[in-house]
């Protein structure tokens, strides 16, 4: 049974530890809270001083049916057998439901182990009875949560809508593994996935088979569904009541569009949510043992295209430069930097395929990067990673020693 306690008076008696976590969870389902105790811990003092509309103190131990007069519900927790007792039979003699955190035994309510996960169509919330042995509600709680969360238990509404939602999901560098939580969840919430090239696909390839995914994925000098066509199907799918995920490859703010999809769909009244991928300006470089900062070698890193002309930037090899979807382009950015005033023997990696069972780590410099990663065959998807900081990688794939920074 779930009960409704908004602006409903609870009363809790006693001011620890315990009362503090359940004040909390009753505060936020709304309830105004009376506290009977003689003293109370930091939680509650906190609360008191936090949420002083909706607490009030009666600073005394308690004193009988007068307290819990005008309570919808009853928590006991004083820390004194005899109290916990006396407050139990006086609720009961009012009746109003009272649930006792000393003695699950003997009381007819309890608080039960609890999980909220929030999904674009509201807040589910899971709930553990355990026949009063908390630690296995808790545990079971947990369980749940955790499938929850990963993705394990569909979510999707079964009810139409009138008008869906959009979330923007940063996959990360193509690992499943390294989708957030919140991704996950949105996933086993929506019904319509739009997918790129560079999205973990492990995830996709394990949605229901009710899930309609749409492949917008762009592959270099090849875009066969534009941007703005790629904008027009969010909008669309959203107001036919869909719930939609943009699945992208890394970052949705970091060279994705997202800003651009975000937008598109606001513009048309549509809800949008926006979760931070892993990056691969950053997360690809560590996987081959690679920082973009490191004390001592690169204090300061920018992050470019390789698509554009590359910016005015610090020359010092200390100042870590990470280009993205660059390979093709490789030969002109080393000379470019050159020109700009970098040494020819400044440190160069090209990783491919990052966090994948695939990925392998080429090194050099500046004057010979481009004649090494075309004779190894180097293509995208791949980072770019130019510095010092170059020197601390531990190389992925490598054909022979020489492929090693000399």
């Amino acid at each position: 049974m779930a009960l409704d306690l908004t602006d409903r008076l609870v009363v809790l008696v006693g001011g620890g530890p315990v009362s503090g976590r359940r004040l909390h969870a009753f505060l936020d389902e709304g309830a105004l809270v009376r506290i009977v105790a003689p003293w109370v811990c930091e939680e509650v003092a906190d609360a008191l001083s936090g949420r002083a509309d909706r607490v009030q103190w009666v600073q005394r131990d308690y004193a009988g049916p007068v307290d819990l007069e005008d309570a919808w519900l009853v928590h006991t927790a004083a820390g004194d057998p005899h109290v916990d007792e006396a407050v139990r039979t006086d609720a009961a003699a009012l009746r109003v439901w009272c649930v006792d955190a000393t003695d699950a035994s003997a009381t007819r309510a309890s608080v039960l182990a609890r999980t909220d996960v929030t999904t674009p169509d509201g807040v589910v919330t899971v709930a553990v009875h355990a026949g009063g042995d908390p630690r296995l509600a808790t545990t079971v709680r947990d369980g749940i949560d955790l499938a929850l969360r990963s993705g394990g238990i569909d979510l999707r509404r079964r009810r139409p809508r009138e008008t869906g939602w959009v979330a923007l999901v940063g996959g990360g560098p193509g690992s499943d593994g390294l989708l957030t939580a919140r991704g996950h969840e949105l996933l086993a919430s929506a019904d319509v996935v739009v997918v790129d090239r560079l999205a973990p696909r492990g995830v996709v390839s394990r949605l229901p088979r009710s899930v309609r995914v749409i492949d917008v994925g762009k592959t270099p000098h090849h875009h066969p569904v534009p941007q703005d066509r790629i904008n027009a199907i969010l909008v669309e799918e959203a107001e036919r009541g869909h719930g939609v995920v943009r699945l992208k490859g890394g970052d949705p703010y970091v060279l994705g569009r997202g800003s651009e999809e975000r937008l598109a769909c606001e513009a048309h009244g549509i809800a949008v949510e926006v979760v931070p991928g892993v990056t691969s300006a950053i997360a690809v470089p560590a996987a081959a043992g690679i920082p973009v900062t490191h004390r001592g070698l690169a204090k300061s890193f920018t992050m470019v295209t390789g698509h554009e002309q590359i910016p005015s930037l610090p020359t010092g090899s200390d100042h870590t430069l990470v280009l993205l979807m660059g390979v093709s382009m490789l030969a002109d950015i080393a000379r470019e930097l050159i020109a700009q005033g970098r040494p020819t023997h400044c440190p160069v990696a090209v990783v491919e395929r990052g966090f994948l069972p695939t990925q392998r780590v080429t090194i050099g410099d500046l004057g010979d990067i481009a004649d090494r990663a075309r004779t190894r065959g180097v293509a995208s998807p791949a980072v770019i990673v130019v510095g010092d900081v170059v020197s601390l990688a531990t190389p992925v794939g490598a054909a022979d020693p020489d492929e090693r920074l000399r």
